[in-house]
C-alpha cells in the first residue's frame, strides 16, 4: 500500500509555470513547472520526482546585503545585471530573485529606475525572474506596476504579498500575467486566509506560491517546518486553498549571530552551512523553490537533492 492510499490523499499540488520561452511569448531560455506533487517530497516514483529549484538572490543596492556576501561577490554586488549573468553562467542557479532594495531608501523617488533595473536584469540572464518589489507601502502600487510592465510576457514571480498589503501586488500580477508569493507568519490558517483573499480579487490558484516564512535553523525553523508539513498534508487531503507550491528563503539565515560574528576566515563556511542545512530541511518539508545568497550553497543543495531523488526503477515507497 502506498503512502497516498495510507493517508487518504486525494489532492495534487497545483502546478505553476515560471518563465516564458520564445515559444510562449517570452524571452527566457528555460521555463519551469513547479508543483504537481502527490505525496511527500522525494517520495514520488522515479521519473515523476523533481528536485526543488534553487534561486540565487541579488539586489540593486548592496548596502542592505549581508557583509559576507558583499565580500565574496565583490564588485558584482554593484551591478545587478552582471550579477544575474554570473548567477546563471557560473553559479548554476535555476532562477534569479531580484530584491529592489533601493526602494528602502527614505528619499527614494525615482520609480522609473525600478523598471530600468528589471529590464536590464531580464536582458542579462535567460533565467526566470523573481522580483521583490518594495517594502514601502506608499510606493507599492507604482513599484509593482513598473515591475510587472517591465517583465510583461515573461511570467515572473512577484513578491511579497501579505495580509496587510496584497492588493497592489495582485493588481500588477493580474495586469501582466505574473504569479504571486503569498507570505504568512508560520501559521497554516493565516496562509489559507491570504490565499482566499487573493483568489477573491481574481488571482488564480495556478498563480500563487506560498511562503510560510522561514525561520533560520536553530532560530525557530522547527516552527516553519511544522507549518510547512501541515500545509502539505492539508493540501493533499483535499484543501484546495493550500494546494499550492511553496518557496522558502534560507538566505535569511545569514542574519544570525553565528554568521555575523564569525571567527576570522570562517565567514563563507558559516554562511554556506546555515543556508545549506536550512534549505535542505525546507525541501524535505515541501518547498519547491529554495532561495540562497551564497554562490557556494547552490552546488551543495543541487547535489543533495540529486542524492535524495528516487533511483530509476523505484516505483515509490510502499
Amino acid at each position: 500500500m502506498t503512502l497516498k492510499a495510507t493517508f487518504d490523499w486525494t489532492q495534487e499540488i497545483e502546478t505553476i509555470t515560471l518563465g516564458a520561452t520564445k515559444a510562449n511569448g517570452g524571452t527566457r531560455k528555460v521555463a519551469y513547472t513547479i508543483g504537481g506533487g502527490t505525496t511527500l517530497p522525494f517520495l514520488e516514483p522515479a521519473g515523476a520526482a523533481k528536485a526543488p529549484l534553487v534561486a540565487f538572490e541579488i539586489c540593486d543596492n548592496p548596502v542592505f546585503w549581508p557583509q559576507v556576501i558583499r565580500d565574496y561577490c565583490g564588485d558584482l554586488t554593484n551591478n545587478p545585471a552582471d550579477w544575474a549573468k554570473v548567477a546563471e553562467a557560473q553559479y548554476g542557479a535555476d532562477l534569479v530573485r531580484l530584491y529592489l532594495t533601493s526602494t528602502r531608501l527614505r528619499d527614494f523617488s525615482d520609480i522609473g529606475s525600478v523598471k530600468t533595473t528589471v529590464e536590464t536584469v531580464l536582458s542579462a540572464t535567460g533565467l526566470p525572474l523573481i522580483i521583490e518589489g518594495s517594502n514601502e507601502p506608499k510606493i507599492d502600487s507604482e513599484v509593482f506596476l513598473k515591475c510587472g510592465e517591465a517583465g510583461q510576457g515573461e511570467r515572473m514571480l512577484l513578491g511579497t504579498a501579505e495580509a496587510g498589503r496584497y492588493r497592489s501586488l495582485a493588481a500588477a500580477a493580474l495586469a501582466y500575467n505574473h504569479s504571486i508569493i503569498a507570505q504568512s507568519p508560520i501559521d497554516v490558517n493565516l496562509a489559507k486566509q491570504l490565499n482566499i483573499l487573493l483568489r477573491e480579487i481574481g488571482v488564480q490558484r495556478d498563480h500563487i506560491v506560498i511562503d510560510p516564512y522561514t525561520g533560520s535553523l536553530g532560530y525557530g525553523f522547527e516552527y516553519s517546518y511544522s507549518a510547512m508539513e501541515r500545509i502539505r498534508f492539508s493540501a493533499m487531503k483535499g484543501d484546495t486553498d493550500l494546494a499550492m507550491p511553496m518557496i522558502c528563503s534560507p538566505a535569511d539565515s545569514l542574519t544570525v549571530k553565528e554568521v555575523r560574528e564569525h571567527e576570522p576566515g570562517l565567514g563563507d563556511e558559516m554562511a554556506v552551512s546555515w543556508e545549506f542545512y536550512t534549505g535542505l530541511a525546507a525541501a524535505a518539508a515541501g518547498a519547491e523553490i529554495i532561495c540562497v545568497r551564497h554562490p557556494k550553497t547552490i552546488p551543495l543543495l543541487k547535489q543533495a537533492f540529486a542524492n535524495l531523488l528516487p533511483a530509476a526503477g523505484n516505483a515509490g515507497v510502499p
